[in-house]
């Protein structure tokens, strides 16, 4: 049976030593390190190469988020679970945008914390008491209304209308033959319509132009 290796990081020792005694009675979860600041966190996930990290969200010299950002460029990834004792709804997208797996309240039951565990492990997210399958669903709800204060202009990166549609199907997790019946096009149009768009936008994958069109309001968020 594999054990999920857990890192753990996070400055209060109390709080770690009651996380380490938890995972003693989980037959499936095995603890095999533990960090007291965001330096270390990586230095022992490069290390050690966790299954799963448990990043407190505040911690000195390197907050949680600044870790995520260093993290998101290591070769082989690891799948992070933000603990905080509070966070905001900004905080909540921008850690799944670096590349956060789940977010889970300090305050949340053990049950909890165990099942978000199996949750990312099984290539799913998690935020708060649920597990969640759709990234994008999650970040449409927690990034702030498009056009709220001290919001730039809405850019377009140069898209074309119709580029613009496609990206808007593609949000709302429309397939290439979707989007071909929709527009009455066909699918070779819709993946050249894609490749300019990539390139435009500067993004790999269906994913990521998800990501960048819900973070740059290239779509309503409504």
């Amino acid at each position: 049976m594999h054990r999920t290796r857990i890192l753990i990081a996070d400055d209060h020792p109390v709080f770690r030593q009651g996380l380490v005694s938890i995972f003693r009675n989980e037959s499936e979860i095995t603890v095999i390190g533990e960090a007291t600041d965001g330096h270390q966190a990586l230095k022992l996930t490069e290390e050690l190469r966790p299954d799963v990290l448990l990043l407190d969200l505040m911690m000195p010299r390197m907050s949680g988020l600044e870790t995520l950002r260093e993290l998101y460029s290591f070769p082989s990834p690891v799948r992070t679970i933000m603990l905080t004792a509070s966070i905001a709804k900004e905080q909540i997208a921008q850690a799944l945008q670096l590349g956060a797996r789940g977010i889970v309240l300090k305050d949340a039951s053990t049950d909890i914390l165990v099942k978000s565990i199996h949750a990312v492990m099984g290539g799913k997210f998690w935020v708060g008491e649920n597990s969640v399958t759709d990234l994008v669903e999650i970040l449409r709800a927690y990034l702030p209304p498009a056009g709220g204060p001290g919001k730039d202009t809405k850019r377009n990166f140069g898209l074309t209308p119709r580029e613009l549609d496609v990206v808007e199907s593609i949000v709302s997790g429309f397939t290439n033959r979707d989007i071909a019946k929709k527009y009455s096009i066909s699918e070779q149009t819709v993946k050249h319509h894609l490749r300019s768009i990539f390139d435009k936008v500067g993004v790999s994958n269906r994913l990521e132009l998800a990501l960048f069109a819900i973070n740059h309001r290239l779509i309503s968020n409504e």
